[in-house]
């Protein structure tokens, strides 16, 4: 792998009709968002070969909105994403390191912002770098990594509805 995305589901609704949390739709912002941030990394060049995706409602549909903009991508729904802590979400990308040269995951906060923070400061990113991340990870963002050959992530880039999609 040369590339981790960690993305979390674009703007949600707020409650589902039923189903409970899961079955949470995106609202109609989170679906103008989702579409825009798949348009807006595929233009930077930036496209999954391998993307797992959290299979709660709000996800999946942020994955349908995206696919597009990227081609042939080898998607697998996780149930283990809903809601995963960033040590899940990282034995995650860690079994995958073989599998992809472009990962992609799919999930929810707060694991995967943990996870972005914790890769940050492994590679003793910038204090600005750090400080842009520590605001949290509003719906729809998507942090980038680059990967070595040893499996360590690097800070590439951060984008958001509001910077670089919708």
């Amino acid at each position: 792998m040369h590339r981790l995305i960690l993305m979390r589901h674009a703007q949600a609704e707020m409650s589902a009709p039923s189903g409970g949390d899961r079955a949470r739709p995106l609202a109609p912002q989170g679906r103008t968002e989702a579409a825009a941030m798949g348009r807006a990394l595929a233009e930077r060049g930036i496209k999954p070969d391998l993307a797992l995706v959290s299979t709660a409602t709000r996800t999946r549909q942020t994955w349908d909105l995206m696919h597009d903009a990227f081609g042939d991508v080898e998607v697998r729904d996780l149930a283990m994403l809903y809601n995963a802590g960033a040590d899940v979400i990282r034995s995650l990308v860690e079994g995958s390191e073989e599998e992809a040269g472009c990962l992609m995951i799919l999930a929810h906060n707060p694991g995967v912002h943990l996870l972005a923070v914790e890769y940050l400061t492994e590679s003793a990113a910038s204090p600005a770098v750090l400080d842009r991340l520590a605001g949290g990870f509003a719906p729809g963002s998507a942090a980038i990594f680059s990967v070595d050959v040893a499996g360590r992530c690097a800070y590439e880039g951060f984008i958001t509805p509001r910077t670089g999609g919708a």
